[in-house]
């Protein structure tokens, strides 16, 4: 891909991002807390140092952000077996019903939005899925130094 396309992704992705996060204001998050919450609803127990990698952020901002949902009761801090001196985190029951409204509304904005695009438009989104989920893996990999 040459530097105009990869700019104009990074552009559409970031305005896709922008609107989305909105989503996550109804239930009292910002983007940032949402994110960190679907991470431990998805990868928890979680690490906060495994967290502070996933998400590109510094430790002291993870620790606020897990304080906060920890705070609200949306997750817990549980021991880890592995090393006692430390703590993992994991999503409570009222944590996966906010992130479960949180993806829940994401998901209907965007079928939503995608529905009153042309059906060639619909169709070129959906084969185009599979290159999205693999440059977002890339990007991760990239992001965790692997």
């Amino acid at each position: 891909m040459d530097t105009e396309a990869g700019s104009r992704l990074r552009g559409v992705i970031a305005r896709l991002s922008r609107q989305l996060n909105a989503s996550a204001a109804g239930e009292g998050l910002t983007p940032t807390e949402a994110s960190a919450l679907s991470v431990i609803a998805f990868r928890g127990p979680i690490g906060l140092p495994e967290l502070t990698a996933l998400e590109g952020l510094n430790p002291t901002m993870v620790s606020r952000i897990v304080g906060k949902l920890d705070d609200a009761r949306l997750i817990r801090r549980v021991p880890n077996a592995d090393d006692l001196r430390s703590a993992n985190v994991e999503i409570t029951a009222d944590g996966r019903e906010a992130n479960d409204r949180i993806r829940t509304e994401r998901a209907k904005v965007v079928s939503e939005s995608a529905l009153l695009l042309s059906e060639d438009s619909q169709e070129a989104l959906a084969r185009a899925l599979p290159a999205l989920e693999a440059l977002a893996d890339q990007l991760q990999l990239r992001r965790v130094g692997h």
